[in-house]
């Protein structure tokens, strides 16, 4: 499974998950293109809700929160609004969805912000008024799926380092696979200590990343493991550019 193949999986994962909650939500486009200035953009997941009568823009940053993410979804609102918004829609509404948040920097980033918009670990935030958060998912809803998304992320980030580690060592194509190109680094030489840890922990990340249950206990060792295996990476790389 390639990283791109394991990205159109959580949108598609996301997709269906909001489709499903049926408050009122009519899907639109994954990575919806947009023309502004002469440059090209895409939004992650683009809805209309029949409810409210306006776009909602969806924004997956499997990461904490940065203060960019609220600049870049005003701009995404701004443009859905100049070229989608028809003149009886309300204003579209923006949902950034993190892996955490540091709430002083989120009100930071969104107290002069003057479009609807919700940033959270996977919730809605007091940002958005009531009566838009009582039409939107809850916290609970959104809570049940995103642990997995985060393990598969970081499934994502893992292949981009080794990617990073084996080209510098070879010209040859990369295999898509992470379990080959896991094999390739311990042939290497460059694998960190935690390898064998690490593949054990790859069949629960897999299995989140086919769609598959999960255990909550599993997801977080696999989470755990991943996590400090992906710092060795980071070490050995930096060392060897250095």
């Amino acid at each position: 499974m390639s990283e791109r193949e394991l990205e159109q999986g959580l949108l598609e994962h996301l997709r269906s998950l909001i489709l499903e909650l049926g408050k009122g939500f009519a899907f639109v486009g994954s990575q919806h293109h947009l023309e502004v200035g002469g440059q090209d953009y895409y939004l992650d997941l683009l809805f209309y809700h029949l409810r409210l009568r306006c776009f909602v823009v969806v924004e997956l940053k499997i990461e904490d929160f940065k203060p960019e993410f609220a600049g870049k979804m005003n701009f995404y609102l701004s443009a859905v609004d100049d070229q989608l918004r028809h003149n009886s829609d309300a204003p579209s509404i923006g949902i950034i969805l993190c892996k955490g948040k540091n709430e002083v920097v989120v009100e930071y980033a969104l107290r002069d912000s003057t479009k609807p918009m919700g940033v959270a670990e996977y919730r809605l935030s007091a940002a958005l008024p009531a009566a838009l958060q009582a039409a939107l998912p809850t916290e609970a809803e959104f809570a049940r799926e995103f642990p997995l998304m985060a393990l598969v992320k970081l499934r994502m980030e893992v292949e981009r380092e080794i990617r990073l580690l084996v080209a510098d060592q070879t010209e040859a194509e990369r295999p898509l696979a992470l379990g080959p190109m896991l094999t390739e680094l311990q042939g290497l030489g460059l694998a960190p200590q935690t390898a064998d840890r690490f593949r054990n922990a790859l069949q629960t990340m897999n299995r989140a990343a086919h769609g598959l249950d999960v255990a909550a206990a599993d997801a977080a060792e696999a989470t755990e493991i991943a996590s400090a295996f992906l710092a060795e990476l980071r070490v050995i790389r930096d060392r060897r550019s250095s």
